[in-house]
């Protein structure tokens, strides 16, 4: 049976090559980077050199769901299968890469915990090189992955790209961990501090918990059609008693990171059109895609 024809389509996806790029090009660093501190920290027995290079293996991992799913949104933008458009796609990389990076934070942990309580032999010197070798990689990927025209269009409701941004927590992390590890190293060479190494390891999977929570409360309201704020509402809502519409249904959702529809039935007691009721409340900017239905009582 052949597909019932629309002449009107309605596609909220946002793509940027730009960032696209960047991000392949952050996913070759960090490949290599990981390779060397994972050897470098089995061989000089640094924990936290160790932690690093794992961490950012699992970087790598996420790095590929970013460009997957930027690949995928942009070759099925205007496949039919997907009511609204793909603009959910790259939220929920996102939150997979949330997810990722909170397992991290777990096996960090655990494996700082080991470490601490059956501490092996640390050859600081060779550690500390190669973990600022990371950390070189972790400062130029942060300058890659840097949004800058979210930065620019910050104040004109700029669009959120959550794929991005979960790229650049990953890469935030990675800094965190080499740093941490650079400092534990320093101190425990001159300072003869040995157990600093998985500590550090503890307190950064603190810390990247906490980010990947935050990744999280920033993605999953998307991907389970969160309301519209209370108060945005309920100026609609105010509008349309304003024209004497009784309001007997109201849902206004998210269909993407930036963009929101609405689906409004109401009962009228003149003969307005719903096309009146759209012009009405085309002042309400964040609503992309209204349906109005009108029932004359």
């Amino acid at each position: 049976m052949r597909a019932p024809h629309c002449s009107h389509i309605d596609v909220f996806s946002r793509f940027n090559p730009n960032n696209e790029r960047k991000t392949y090009y952050v996913l070759l660093l960090t490949a290599v980077t990981m390779v060397i501190e994972i050897i470098a920290g089995s061989v000089y027995g640094s924990m936290a050199l160790l932690a690093d290079g794992w961490h950012m293996g699992t970087h790598a991992a996420a790095f590929c769901i970013t460009l997957f799913t930027y690949r995928y949104a942009r070759q099925h933008k205007d496949s039919r299968k997907y009511s609204y458009g793909t603009g959910k796609v790259s939220v929920l990389g996102g939150y997979s890469s949330a997810v990722g990076l909170g397992l991290v934070a777990i096996v960090m942990l655990f494996e700082s915990l080991y470490r601490f309580i059956d501490p092996v032999q640390i050859h600081f010197t060779e550690a500390m090189i190669v973990a600022s070798i990371g950390l070189l990689v972790n400062v130029v990927s942060v300058f890659l992955l840097h949004d800058h025209d979210h930065d620019h269009d910050h104040d004109h409701h700029s669009h959120h790209d959550h794929n991005l941004n979960a790229a650049y927590m990953h890469v935030l992390a990675d800094a965190l961990t080499s740093i941490l590890a650079i400092a534990a190293l320093l101190i425990g060479k001159f300072l003869g501090w040995v157990w600093l190494d998985p500590v550090m390891g503890m307190v950064g999977a603190v810390v990247i918990t906490r980010w990947a929570i935050r990744l999280m409360k920033q993605t999953a309201p998307v991907l389970l059609d969160e309301s519209i704020d209370r108060h945005y509402a309920a100026q609609v809502l105010q509008k349309l008693e304003a024209l004497d519409a009784d309001v007997t249904d109201m849902h206004i959702w998210r269909v993407s990171a930036d963009h929101f529809a609405a689906s409004i039935c109401l009962n009228v007691r003149d003969m307005q059109s719903p096309g009146f009721f759209k012009r009405q409340l085309a002042e309400f900017g964040k609503i992309h895609h209204l349906t109005i239905e009108v029932n004359h009582i």
